[in-house]
């Protein structure tokens, strides 16, 4: 065999492991704030919107990576959420969180957080779209 053709079977054997590898279970796995509490050891991505009734505490001054919030998680489960960030930009807009993170007590400490916020790309401005509804 080539030297070349040996080489293109170890890049295909590593490729192949590498989507092995992703596809298995490992890392962290989608859950609700009950299933994290039962696993604190595990990091879980929870998902949920915020709890827009219950107040938000940033205060860069005392800790500029602690922003605390309240989170329901699509099961109905309300939790307080330690980001162990700063506050993201646009947080308010967000309509669906993803938190990456563990439980610690009745409390969820995310390392991470994605958002899903509305689109400014959208053909139709919002006056239209409540017109053609009534």
């Amino acid at each position: 065999m080539k030297k070349t053709h040996i080489i293109i079977i170890v890049v295909i054997a590593v490729s192949i492991g590498a989507i092995i590898a992703l596809l298995l279970p490992g890392g962290s796995t989608y859950a609700d704030f009950k299933q994290a509490a039962s696993n604190p050891d595990t990091e879980f991505h929870v998902v949920g919107k915020r709890d827009k009734d219950k107040p938000t505490e940033y205060n860069p001054a005392v800790n500029t990576d602690e922003f605390t919030f309240y989170l329901v998680d699509n099961n109905g489960d309300e939790r307080k959420v330690v980001l162990h960030k700063n506050k993201p930009q646009d947080f308010e807009r967000a309509e669906q969180i993803v938190l990456i993170g563990k439980m610690q007590g009745t409390e969820f400490h995310a390392k991470d957080i994605l958002m899903k916020c509305p689109s400014k790309y959208n053909n139709e401005k919002p006056e239209a779209t409540a017109e053609k509804k009534g």
